[in-house]
């Protein structure tokens, strides 16, 4: 006799819509500030981030692709695991990886005001002025990406570490 029990997961929803097919040259667009965003950026710190972002905005399949890319170029599990508590998880990370995650969070969440100098300056700190402009060009272009799935209700489960690179 098998003890084993049947898991039955909920249905996989079908996405509104798969806009890249429909907007080719947004698409296009996207994938190149994508890659002119993370130059010069280290690229875990880089997956940090837009894991974040991806977190606050509730993008499943940014989470999903992130998350992936980000155990690829070596990140830990738990690095990964606490970044959703990271300011009680603080000794897991950097001080600069702290100041791009609190930055993230800033630059993201605009409802609750603008970016606060002491968020700004502690960056600032930390990045040199050339990585700062990139790194803040990284955080608009994961928010900008997680507008898209989040909208769009991209359907997460499918992406291979390294598919879009």
């Amino acid at each position: 006799m098998s003890t084993e029990e049947t898991v039955e997961y909920a249905p996989e929803r079908t996405p509104r819509m798969h806009w890249a097919q429909h907007a080719p040259e947004v698409y296009k667009a996207m994938i190149r500030l994508d890659a002119a965003a993370r130059q010069g950026l280290d690229p875990k710190l880089y997956e940090l981030v837009k894991i974040r972002a991806s977190q606050l905005n509730h993008c499943a399949l940014c989470l999903d692709m992130h998350t992936k890319d980000a155990l690829a170029a070596g990140e830990s599990v738990q690095r990964i695991v606490q970044l959703s508590a990271w300011e009680e998880s603080k000794h897991f990370y950097t001080e600069k990886e702290l100041a791009a995650i609190e930055l993230t969070e800033a630059v993201t969440v605009l409802t609750d005001g603008f970016v606060p100098d002491e968020v700004y300056e502690k960056a600032a700190k930390h990045f040199e002025e050339a990585e700062l402009a990139q790194l803040i060009a990284g955080i608009a272009v994961i928010n900008a990406w997680n507008r898209f799935g989040v909208t769009t209700r991209a359907v997460p489960g499918h992406y291979q570490a390294g598919q879009h690179t």
